[in-house]
């Protein structure tokens, strides 16, 4: 078992990065933000698990401890594989998640790309009594689009631009959308990028 994984980042594009362990190139799956968040030539390091199948090996990795832990306990719902459980981590946070399971509020789930009605109960009840709200967790929680835009604030810093300018035109992009609360990370991040434009990119990343 690979529990986790730290070297130079050699690429990290889509849902997939790749990084140099040992003189070995490891292709890990992540989310969008988690990709976005990690810059080529520098060092990372991400939690993983391996999930094996008859005709794949497949690396995933995680920013923290508690996203993994939550994929796991993910992947074990019936009906529920690798790839719709990074999708709900891409959306949802390990708190938010809890949360939405102590509530038993199974629509958060169905925001998900590729989650239909029966697999968000399925997942509401598999997980109760697994997941649970710290303190912290629930203070820090906030609704999707909070969530959202922390994540690509996140990944915009990464990319290399400063905290004020990822901060601010993340706000002026929400500010203008008709339903910010529907609004996913990844939805979030191509009208942030659209705003920048090539010309203001050049001109607002940090030197």
């Amino acid at each position: 078992m690979i529990s986790s994984v730290r070297g130079l980042v050699l690429s990290a594009v889509g849902p997939a990065a790749v990084i140099e362990v040992g003189g070995v190139g490891l292709a890990v799956q992540v989310t969008p933000a988690t990709a976005l968040s990690l810059r080529v030539g520098t060092e990372a390091r991400l939690s993983t698990t391996l999930i094996v199948r008859e005709d794949s090996l497949t690396l995933y990795g995680f920013p923290s401890a508690d996203e993994l832990e939550v994929f796991e306990l993910l992947v074990g719902v019936t009906g529920v594989g690798p790839k719709s459980a990074l999708g709900v981590l891409a959306v949802l946070s390990p708190g938010q998640i809890a949360q939405a399971v102590s509530a038993e509020d199974d629509g958060a789930f169905r925001k998900v790309s590729g989650i239909g009605p029966k697999t968000a109960k399925l997942i509401v009840l598999s997980l109760a009594g697994k997941v649970f709200v710290t303190t912290t967790a629930a203070a820090s929680a906030r609704p999707a689009p909070t969530s959202a835009s922390a994540n690509v604030q996140a990944a915009l810093i990464g990319l290399g631009w400063s905290e004020k300018v990822a901060a601010q035109v993340v706000d002026e992009t929400l500010a203008e959308t008709l339903e910010p609360e529907q609004v996913g990370v990844a939805a979030l991040l191509r009208l942030v990028l659209t705003r920048l434009g090539p010309a203001q990119q050049a001109s607002e990343r940090r030197s």
